[in-house]
């Protein structure tokens, strides 16, 4: 289970272990699990991304050198990933 999906979904939630979540007052807080699967599917785009993305460095060169070329095709390499991995597509 993702917890970042867990906390997001249930606000009540403050502590987890394993797949038990917890409130503040230790108390057990039940959650949809299938719900936290969807939440998981629908931003795996995320990880994706990132790992894809070309490093800022290779933009931040060619601001540096006014090469509008190398600042263009930096832009391009991450349009490319984000149309690769579309927001909410598992």
């Amino acid at each position: 289970m993702n917890h970042i999906a867990i906390f997001k979904l249930n606000p009540s939630v403050v502590t987890i272990r394993g797949e038990t979540a917890y409130d503040a007052d230790g108390n057990e807080v039940a959650y949809d699990k299938d719900a936290v699967q969807a939440y998981v599917d629908a931003h795996a785009y995320i990880a994706k991304r990132a790992s894809e993305y070309p490093p800022i460095t290779d933009y931040i060169d060619g601001v540096v050198k006014g090469d509008q070329a190398q600042i263009d095709k930096y832009i391009a390499d991450c349009l490319a990933v984000k149309a690769k991995y579309p927001k909410g597509v598992a």
